[in-house]
């Protein structure tokens, strides 16, 4: 058998790369992992799910399961680091870490380390572009014809900003290093000026007006889910309709297929923080069980990754009048299953900026904190992530100076050689959100003969995890999970006196408690996890019937009996 591949953190694989990789992974380990295409892209590319479990102990559909993916946005190519990381960490881990080994022999993993493999393709070409999402044009099927195109002009892999000198112009060099432009302050005169632009090409260029062209790929993935959808008019890159796209298309209808899918995780780039619905509404409007179930477990994942943990709706706004909607209101709005969204990396972190709101930042910051960012750039990355101005002849515009951040390289994910230190943040979080999940267990089968040919069968469950059967109380309230099916399989000959083949019973709780011990009214149901089906059986001796339970989000059990 081929041993288990080593992949590189420190280096982004493209395609093909990385399809090699997660084939070595499914052939190094076939009792434990197994890859599956859940679809093409829109250029033709295999959109990959590595299904991680313990095959011997069950079926991936009879288990909870926990679903991760990355990259959905095209230059945000840390977040396929995190899932392989993650692989990694579970194939290598099985049956030498507990927590690992019972994760896998009663839970299933689902990974879609690259959800958009055309974007990342594009991002991590020779010449790179740096599109938001997916290839394909949107809304218009054609190339500008003026403007300012934003590529790589100078062809050195990398996507930098240009500076012209222009009386007119907002951003000036900073007294103390002239090599970070800050913005001019209200009635300033008199000092140099800079008009800054991105780099790239211009067209039609009259020698005085510049206008940035959207890309042609202005789709946005994550904008095409169905909850919450909107216009172009109201979200950018929504695409025509829901689930338009191919890879949005496959993630749902995978999903939607898979009800035993109970909490979700996406790795996106960049903030360095954990992200938690709702994103349309406030904590105020939300479930209040929910909420405190999402608090609890954002928590443990800001103490066990050093990321703070905040809320979409009021934490993390592009615009305060504003909303935002995608995977998280879809997975937890829509279907009830948790879900967070981690944006991996903080460059402002890395130089001991600590005290920042994460979008406002960006509207207004204080010159100090861009010091302290050429600093650690100086110190940590030589110089690589703030690219000192250089001088460059310009196709359109002339003598320009080409510089500043390099953001795709070192901004909106981390340099090479932290990389993997990143990822590394994540897999005990991940594996204790994952053990959280319900697990349906049998505790027994009962029989006692009523008679020479009638029996009763009784079959008693429980819900084993941390998490009650339906996951939340969205579930509840959207009808996306049932009860708990018990089904029973009669021999030849036998029939039911009391009892259905199938029958649909209650929801079971799990052991996260509702409330502390010194609470004024204590919990009523001690026993909500449990649950016992019963019927009445005419059948000779010696029959034996099959039943069966089934918790949607908790898995299965099954079980033979014998009427003796």
């Amino acid at each position: 058998m081929p041993a288990t591949p080593v992949p590189r953190f420190d280096q982004f694989y493209r395609h093909d790369e990385l399809t090699r990789l997660l084939r070595d992974y499914a052939a190094a380990l076939p009792g434990l992992i197994e890859l599956r295409s859940i679809g093409k892209s829109w250029e033709g590319r295999d959109i990959w799910l590595v299904v991680v479990t313990n095959r011997t102990t069950g079926d991936d559909t009879d288990k909870p399961g926990f679903w991760v993916d990355g990259n959905i946005h095209a230059g945000e190519l840390t977040a396929c680091t995190a899932c392989l990381y993650w692989l990694h960490h579970l194939s290598t881990q099985y049956a030498q870490d507990d927590a690992v080994t019972r994760l896998l022999d009663t839970r299933v993993v689902y990974i879609v380390p690259r959800l958009n493999p055309d974007g990342a393709e594009l991002a991590l070409a020779d010449r790179p572009r740096f599109i938001r999402s997916s290839t394909r044009p949107y809304p218009y099927d054609e190339d500008p014809v003026d403007g300012l195109s934003v590529e790589d002009v100078d062809g050195d892999g990398r996507v930098l900003s240009m500076r012209i000198r222009d009386p007119h112009g907002g951003w000036k060099p900073h007294p103390q290093d002239p090599r970070v432009l800050v913005p001019r302050e209200p009635g300033e005169f008199g000092g140099t000026y800079y008009r800054v632009m991105p780099e790239g090409t211009l067209k039609h260029y009259d020698g005085l007006t510049v206008r940035v062209n959207p890309d042609t790929e202005g789709l946005d993935l994550n904008r095409n889910f169905p909850a919450y959808w909107r216009q172009e008019f109201e979200q950018v890159g929504a695409g025509p309709f829901p689930t338009s796209e191919p890879e949005v298309r496959a993630m749902v209808a995978f999903i939607t297929q898979h009800p035993n899918i109970g909490a979700a995780v996406s790795f996106h780039t960049h903030s360095g923080v954990i992200l938690r619905p709702m994103g349309t509404q406030s904590d105020d409007d939300m479930t209040p069980e929910d909420l405190w179930v999402y608090q609890r477990l954002s928590d443990l994942g800001s103490r066990l990754t050093g990321y703070p943990a905040i809320s979409i709706f009021h934490d993390f706004k592009y615009h305060p009048k504003e909303v935002i909607t995608g995977t998280q209101d879809w997975v937890y709005e829509h279907l009830g299953a948790l879900f967070w969204t981690v944006e991996i990396w903080s460059p402002n972190k890395e130089a001991g900026i600590t005290d920042y709101a994460w979008i406002d930042w960006y509207r207004n910051h204080p010159p100090e904190d861009d010091l302290k960012l050429l600093k650690w750039s100086d110190e940590e990355t030589a110089g690589r992530a703030h690219v000192n101005w250089y001088p460059f002849q310009h196709p359109q515009l002339g003598a320009v100076e080409l510089g500043g951040w390099d953001k795709i390289n070192f901004w909106r994910n981390p340099p090479p050689e932290l990389r993997q230190r990143e990822a590394a943040r994540f897999p005990r979080w991940l594996n204790q959100l994952a053990l959280s999940l319900p697990k349906l267990e049998l505790l027994r089968t009962e029989v006692r003969a009523l008679g020479p040919d009638t029996w009763r069968v009784r079959m008693a469950v429980a819900n084993a995890g941390y998490l009650p059967s339906y996951v939340s109380k969205r579930a509840l309230e959207r009808k996306t999970a049932r009860g708990t099916v018990f089904e029973m399989v009669l021999p030849p000959g036998a029939s039911l006196i009391s009892g259905r083949e199938r029958m649909v019973q209650r929801h079971l709780e799990g052991h996260g408690p509702r409330n502390s011990l010194q609470a004024f009214v204590p919990t009523r149901d001690i026993t909500g996890d449990r649950d016992v089906a019963e019927w009445v059986v005419k059948a000779p001796r010696g029959a034996v019937l099959a039943v069966r339970a089934t918790a949607d989000r908790a898995g299965s059990v099954a079980s033979s009996v014998v009427l003796d």
